[in-house]
């Protein structure tokens, strides 16, 4: 007979698996699925080898993982010199790529948010370049007309430093993810194994 316990442990490893995924793939939260692994498996022991003490010390490591993730990309995005509303747009836009590309499993999901994220980031950025130069071009203080095109090179190129950084801080929060996921997973094995 199949035992109910033996269900959760499943159940925790599965989300366990998955958070080393969001580990490597930006679209899962990859250290809130191995906190909720090891609480469903912890659960499923009794408590017995995996304690509140460990659980919170997780707890904290994913909060960690989640701030740093949102520090690095808008501090990076910022430093670029991408706006709060290009940022803003950005998230929505991942979310929307998100979304119109999940019936592709996985990797379309992860695909369609970074291709969603950068291209609204980037369209945000052409434009409040523009706007930018036509402020500049009203005030005197610009050397050459401006126009109406959003998509002039100065406004690209404006645009295209906003992408750089955010995909610095991008990566250097997959990074920090990455290195917290296998922290948790090392606790995890410790406390459950050893």
């Amino acid at each position: 007979m199949f035992e109910l316990s033996t269900l959760f442990f499943l159940i925790g490893y599965l989300f366990i698996f998955l958070g080393i995924v969001g580990a490597v793939v930006p679209v899962l939260p990859g250290p809130l699925f191995i906190w909720l692994g090891v609480f469903i498996w912890a659960w499923a022991d009794g408590f017995a080898h995996i304690g509140w003490p460990t659980l919170l010390a997780l707890a904290i490591l994913t909060v960690i993982s989640w701030g740093a993730d949102l520090i690095l990309s808008l501090v990076s995005s910022r430093r670029s010199g991408a706006g709060w509303r290009s940022i803003g747009v950005s998230i929505l836009g991942g979310l929307f790529g998100a979304l119109l590309l999940s019936s592709i499993p996985i990797i379309g999901a992860f695909i369609g948010a970074i291709v969603g994220s950068l291209t609204a980031l980037w369209l945000m950025e052409c434009r409040r370049a523009q706007e930018s130069s036509a402020l500049a071009e009203r005030a005197g203080t610009s050397m050459e007309p401006v126009g109406n095109d959003i998509f002039a090179p100065n406004n690209r190129a404006a645009a295209m430093q906003a992408v750089k950084g955010y995909i610095g801080g991008f990566l250097l929060a997959m990074v920090v993810e990455f290195i917290i996921s296998v922290m948790m997973l090392s606790i995890f094995a410790w406390q459950a194994f050893l």
